[in-house]
């Protein structure tokens, strides 16, 4: 899952190198936390107009995570 975060992340940026993403343990609804970070000024290209882009990675790693019967939640920091 993180591949897939950092794969569609760098391709979205101008600021390749400053993209990494953090997980957090499983909550009480074992449900894992991911933590994209991104270069400040590509902040605006990772949300996009009205947060389209940021649902739309949101849409693709929850479709990831039903086909490995996982549940996840993507923040962006």
């Amino acid at each position: 899952m993180k591949e897939l975060l950092i794969t569609i992340a760098k391709g979205l940026v101008e600021n390749p190198e400053a993209v990494s993403v953090d997980a957090d343990e499983p909550n009480e609804d074992g449900a894992v936390v991911y933590h994209l970070h991104v270069a400040e000024e590509d902040m605006g290209r990772i949300i996009g107009k009205q947060g389209r882009i940021a649902k739309a990675i949101r849409t693709v790693a929850r479709a990831a995570a039903i086909r490995q019967n996982t549940k996840v939640i993507v923040e962006i920091d």
